[in-house]
């Protein structure tokens, strides 16, 4: 590959070298391992996909509806000791996890469980069949979701996803050209994918505040995307001489920097997030992570390998000059 140098100005339209603002950058291949990322990605798109078929998602009360309560025991339990009383009740197949400490659980009673829909009925009835057993129990929080509200949220968060995908398809086309279009896009849709196989292999609950965290992936991801095209478009007009293989890697070499400061700062409140908020915000802290993780992957190895391998070159983003022109 053709040296990639740094020096002052805008570039050398001459020679076709890179400039780098600010001094010498690192000089990575990046394309060199296109292939191999590429296959990654196959890989991990494949595993995702596969859960999602055979696993589906574990989806939380916001979706499917039903009562959520939030039980404190004196001393610790085992959710499988639970799981059996309620089963023995009209409770049976309530699902119970633990939540935040070995005293505290998590009880998702499906809609048609438990004395109807009366909420302060139920969980009178769910505490006197806990305290059966002889334990002490405390209610911390009861939420109730109605069955068509749950499919409500379904389809509508469904739908702000693939508005979400079809406004930033016509977006990027207006600003750039449609090459890079479909490489965002195919950026967002891989890292959603993978996001939405992480929850179903994981089986972690999937709700509303997951749904929440996964837009966000996807602007976050965009974002880090439109920087990386401006950079490129840039290249292509300074860049006379180079191959589009080389301008592409000098313009992630030239925002490197940029995108790992991005990601590291994020990735540093995420995580003070997942250590310190406790089980509420877990799974939402969970999906950014991941997110932010697979976004900047997505951002240097998907979404610009998928606009070289469409074609792109100078000529579409530098209009050519007419005949006679001054």
């Amino acid at each position: 590959m053709r040296e990639l140098t740094a020096g002052k100005g805008g570039g050398n339209a001459g020679n076709g070298r890179a400039v780098a603002p600010g001094g010498p950058w690192r000089r990575i291949d990046f394309m060199r391992y296109r292939l191999w990322s590429a296959v990654c990605s196959f890989v991990l798109l494949v595993a995702a996909i596969g859960s999602l078929a055979v696993n589906g998602l574990n989806l939380g009360i916001d979706f499917t509806g039903g009562t959520l309560v939030e039980v404190r025991y004196l001393e610790p339990v085992s959710p499988g000791v639970v799981r059996e009383v309620l089963d023995g009740s009209e409770f049976r197949g309530a699902a119970v996890q633990p939540f935040g400490t070995p005293r505290e659980l998590l009880i998702r009673v499906p809609p048609n469980a438990g004395p109807g829909g009366d909420k302060a009925l139920l969980s009178e009835r769910l505490l006197t069949v806990l305290r059966a057993g002889g334990r002490e129990i405390e209610m911390r929080r009861v939420e109730f979701v109605g069955p068509q509200v749950g499919e409500e949220l379904t389809r509508a968060g469904a739908l702000a996803v693939l508005y979400a995908l079809g406004g930033i398809l016509v977006y990027v086309s207006l600003r750039f050209q449609f090459r890079f279009s479909l490489g965002a896009i195919a950026a967002l849709v891989h890292d959603v994918l993978i996001v939405l196989g992480f929850f179903s292999f994981t089986r972690m609950d999937f709700d509303l505040s997951v749904l929440a965290a996964l837009l966000a992936v996807v602007g976050y991801s965009l974002n880090d995307t439109i920087v990386i095209f401006d950079r490129l478009r840039e290249r292509f007009r300074h860049m006379i001489k180079a191959t589009p293989v080389e301008v592409i890697n000098t313009s992630l070499n030239q925002t490197l920097r940029r995108t790992l400061v991005t990601s590291l700062t994020t990735l540093l409140v995420l995580f003070a997030l997942f250590l310190l908020g406790g089980e509420i915000i877990r799974a939402f802290s969970v999906a950014l992570i991941v997110g932010v993780l697979i976004g900047t992957y997505s951002s240097i190895y998907v979404a610009s390998a998928v606009t070289l391998a469409l074609g792109v070159s100078r000529q579409d983003l530098v209009p050519a000059e007419k005949e006679g022109a001054p």
